[in-house]
């Protein structure tokens, strides 16, 4: 009897643990980041017990603790294209687009990730991916040097591109292909300490953009950050010092909330590395590269369209007023104009849930599972009633100016760019092959999958 395939979940838990553990062996701060999201994450769920129930009831205590986000650079659309399908192997998807030239940073983005709600629960692994734009640089010789040097590299090990062959042919791996999959696709997120250029050329890119430098310098698109969620991320930028680690200025996204909304994100500097770069006579020569940092994230719900406009405006007026200059120079009055101005976004969840500004999950409580409410009644009576409860629904995406703060201070200052719009999604998805989801679509047909729900249980219990 031939082994059974085994399913994309079960994969990309044993890629994610794998990555996990080849990078906390690369970066030791890793590991010491860590221990102390888990400390802080126990002590949060002691604090709350309405919390850790809400967690419990929705089957999220569990993903807790495997929970991680990734992210690579990549350098061509045939890396971009090939990369999305080694990631539906393990059953993750390109969902939204991202153009993160509106900070000065020269990719757009998307983020594979499971995009059905069982998937999520069981392992909700996802890997931001940014595609280098050759054509924001603006010396055209050095565009075309850069090209060359790109296309001459290949990321994939052959074994790699024959499994996802495989896979794509048989519609599966058995459970020895698998582990063979993950250990080759490790190979193309791994770190190496040797340039694929000489020290000039990495000084001419860098000067260019020290993320262009990168791209094109190395073998491969290294895994540069990975990052576990926490539930209070405040006590983590707290206690980051306590633990040797230096955290940046200011926290990415919304201000601490009673509920809380979308992404918060932070991070600890980048580490300056030492690179072995090649020279004319076929040696190499010593430098050094600054690329791989710690990030910690704090999820809140996702917000609908009209939640999602009120809260790009209100970012947008905090951002236009305070600046933080290089060094985290006004991080202070920028975290107070933020919680300032963020009053006018309602801070419990039945407001929210009312005014249509999130999504939310909604369920039978015990007396609603006993038979109590009609079947035709409002949904707004039946939640005042104690038939019905939300949820928030997890929000599972990025957010563009957020992800590009991230890259900014991890490329040397905290100072806050803003730049034109210069997306271009077409082209991204002519790259990639495929169409990006929206993700809005998936968290309100996940809303409303949980109400269809409702509604049969009511009436079924009304027959």
């Amino acid at each position: 009897m031939p082994d059974r395939h085994l399913h994309p979940d079960e994969i990309r838990t044993l890629f994610s643990r794998a990555m996990s553990d080849m990078y906390r062996a690369e970066v030791p701060q890793y590991g010491t980041l860590m221990e102390l999201v888990r400390d802080v994450n126990a002590a949060a769920l002691e604090a709350d017990p309405a919390l850790a129930a809400a967690m419990e009831r929705n089957d999220e205590m569990e993903r807790l603790d495997v929970e991680r986000h990734g992210a690579i650079r990549l350098g061509t659309a045939e890396e971009l294209f090939t990369i999305r399908r080694l990631f539906a192997v393990m059953g993750m998807y390109p969902v939204g687009y991202y153009d993160l030239s509106v900070a000065g940073v020269p990719v757009h983005s998307t983020a594979f990730r499971p995009v059905d709600d069982e998937a999520l629960r069981r392992n909700p692994f996802r890997v931001f991916t940014s595609l280098l734009r050759l054509e924001l640089i603006e010396d055209e010789a050095l565009r075309a040097e850069a090209a060359a040097i790109l296309a001459r590299r290949a990321i994939f090990t052959p074994r790699a591109l024959e499994l996802i062959e495989q896979w794509e042919r048989a519609g599966g791996l058995t459970t020895g292909e698998a582990q063979d999959f993950v250990a080759q696709a490790l190979e193309t997120f791994r770190w190496h300490s040797d340039a694929t250029v000489d020290l000039a050329t990495y000084r001419k890119l860098h000067d260019a953009h020290r993320l262009i430098a990168d791209v094109v310098s190395f073998r491969g698109p290294h895994i540069n950050h990975l990052t576990p969620r926490t539930l209070d991320i405040d006590a983590v930028q707290a206690g980051m010092p306590g633990r040797g680690i230096s955290p940046k200025a200011i926290i990415e996204g919304p201000p601490r909330r009673a509920c809380p909304i979308l992404l918060r994100q932070t991070s600890f500097k980048a580490l300056e590395e030492a690179i072995a770069f090649r020279d004319d006579e076929g040696g190499s020569a010593t430098g050094t590269h600054t690329a791989r940092f710690g990030e910690i994230e704090q999820r809140g719900v996702a917000l609908t369209p009209k939640g999602r406009r009120l809260y790009d405006e209100l970012l947008a007026s905090v951002r236009s007023e305070v600046q933080v200059g290089a060094g985290g120079r006004n991080a202070g009055d920028y975290d107070r104009e933020l919680g300032e101005v963020f009053a006018r976004f309602p801070d419990d969840w039945e407001t929210m849930r009312r005014d249509g500004l999130a999504f939310f999950r909604y369920s039978l409580t015990e007396a609603g599972a006993r038979g109590a409410g009609r079947a035709d009644a409002a949904l707004d009576t039946l939640i005042a009633e104690g038939i019905v409860r939300i949820d928030p629904i997890i929000y599972e995406d990025f957010l563009p100016v957020s992800a590009a703060g991230i890259f900014q201070s991890n490329l040397g200052t905290d100072q806050q760019q803003n730049y034109a719009e210069r997306s271009n999604r077409a082209a991204f998805e002519a790259a990639l092959g495929a169409s990006v989801a929206d993700e809005l679509a998936l968290y309100a047909r996940a809303e409303r999958a949980s109400l269809d729900a409702v509604e049969a249980r009511l009436r079924a219990a009304a027959a």
